[in-house]
């Protein structure tokens, strides 16, 4: 066993997360909506087809904001096909994921949801097939509260308040050839600074996103950003990043080095948007959404084998890994490390689609593997993320050199507590912690999750396969091989 010291400065801050980091994703897309979050026919269905059980696991994960309804879809969704009596909603040609869309729910029924989950909508607009004036009329409709056409239509639809929708995104990821009528830069910087006008002419007090590159290895990476925001800049407050991650290779130590990744993209990010800021001479800043990151790769050759224009297939349903978890783990830590510009995340998807939380049609719900980073970074990384240092072994990939074999960040909590997450990147080296910098604090429970399999899978089978436990005091502060580890610290004058 290795010993590893971990100091933790206390007096040096990085930043405070905002609760909107730890959010999350719905789209209509394979079976997140229908048989994930709405299933009517389900014994632990709602009175209006909602999945109780479903919505039990995600209320667990306090996921504050939740982006919807894509996506890819929302480039082709008009949402005035998804309000009004169901009976009369079309069945339409959904283009993206060549599917069939019966419109059984839309924003009516997805801000109910959201009530019951306990979170926000982050609702995005079409500006393939839409128009500026389409994305005007959906504000009015769910944000204003005059005496005119929309707002009568949300009343006569069964919906007196309004529904007070803060963010907005602008589109998504138009600068991708698999878009629905996609964009050149100066094209989407158009329809989208023009678009922002009128959403904010609406509702003045709502933020808007406006879409970054779909990826960093998109070929206009760079380009794109500085188009969108010197055309933009006066009316948004934040610009989109995505990024998937996969392991195609197999390559262990390759995989889990790809949070340097992330952080490199969001790196030179924020020097783009500070470049603009510059040379627009703009007093405010402009900060990131990560409004759509995760692991995916398991599911794609199984996705081509599914016969298309059918509602609600299997699409996307990557079975996770203890590996994926180890990844998952790293890249909330980074999200979190750069929390002075990162405000807003979405771990894409949420139910069934690349997600957290599976489900079987009118069977079981249950937890995917990376299901418990994500539920831990949103339970104790709320508060002050403070600057640690680790010694520990490292290692080189063809793609990265110098990688820590433990990723670790630190976060305070109310001046009450102390959280430190660790993921041990090693296969081979357990360590011994040695913490430095916890004066005031005291160690009161290690949280660990590791498996001899780093393939394991929680499966409807067997969904405990892979779950944390709780590390006996004797051991803790030992770090096992391949393991994602949450240490809570107490003040001592609690």
């Amino acid at each position: 066993m290795k010993k590893t010291v971990i100091d933790i400065r206390q007096s040096h801050i990085i930043g405070e997360t905002d609760s909107r980091l730890f959010g999350s994703f719905i789209e209509h897309l394979g079976r997140a909506v229908y048989g994930g979050i709405y299933e009517p026919s389900h014994p632990l269905a709602d009175h209006m087809g909602f999945r109780q059980d479903v919505l039990g696991m995600v209320k667990a994960l306090h996921v504050p904001v939740v982006r919807y309804p894509g996506g890819n879809f929302v480039s082709g969704y008009h949402w005035e096909d998804g309000i009004g009596p169901k009976a009369l909603r079309p069945r339409k040609k959904e283009l993206a994921w060549k599917c069939i869309e019966p419109n059984w729910i839309g924003i009516d029924e997805f801000q109910e949801w959201a009530k019951r989950a306990e979170t926000e909508i982050i609702m995005a607009v079409n500006l393939g097939t839409g128009t500026p004036e389409e994305a005007g009329n959906l504000v009015e409709y769910c944000n204003c509260d005059y005496d005119t056409y929309y707002v009568q239509k949300r009343r006569e639809n069964g919906f007196e308040k309004p529904f007070g929708i803060h963010l907005w995104c602008l589109g998504n990821e138009m600068d991708g050839e698999w878009q629905i009528c996609r964009k050149t830069p100066e094209e989407y910087a158009r329809i989208a600074c023009e678009t922002a006008k009128i959403m904010k002419w609406t509702d003045p007090s709502i933020e808007l996103i406006a879409c970054g590159s779909s990826h960093a290895g998109m070929p206009t990476f760079g380009e794109w950003e500085r188009c969108v925001l010197r055309e933009c800049y006066p009316y948004i407050e934040y610009l989109s990043i995505h990024s998937y991650y996969g392991n195609q290779s197999g390559n262990t130590a390759e995989f889990l080095a790809k949070s340097l990744d992330m952080d490199a993209y969001i790196q030179e990010t924020v020097r783009i948007c500070d470049e603009i800021q510059e040379e627009l001479q703009e007093e405010k800043k402009i900060y990131l959404a990560f409004d759509e990151w995760n692991v995916w790769f398991h599911s794609n050759g199984r996705d081509k084998e599914i016969a298309p224009w059918q509602i609600a297939p299997p699409l996307l349903e990557d079975i996770y890994t203890m590996e994926d978890a180890l990844l998952t783990g790293c890249l909330m830590m980074t999200l979190m490390r750069n929390c002075s510009r990162v405000k807003i995340a979405c771990l894409a998807q949420l139910v069934n689609v690349i997600a957290p939380i599976m489900t079987r049609n009118h069977g079981p719900a249950w937890a995917q593997t990376i299901y418990y980073p994500f539920l831990h970074a949103s339970l104790y990384g709320r508060g002050r993320v403070v600057e640690v240092s680790c010694q520990c072994e490292s290692y080189t990939t063809e793609s990265h050199a110098n990688v820590p074999e433990l990723e670790t960040l630190a976060v305070i909590q109310d001046e009450k507590t102390l959280t430190v997450f660790i993921v041990n990147r090693s296969g081979q080296n357990s360590y011994q912690t040695e913490f430095h910098g916890t004066e005031g604090y005291q160690l009161e429970s290690h949280i660990a999750m590791y498996h001899d399999d780093i393939k394991a899978e929680n499966t409807e089978a067997c969904p405990d396969a892979v779950t944390p436990c709780i590390v006996e005091p004797q051991n803790r502060g030992i770090l096992m091989p391949y393991s994602w580890n949450v240490l809570r610290f107490l003040s001592r004058t609690e």
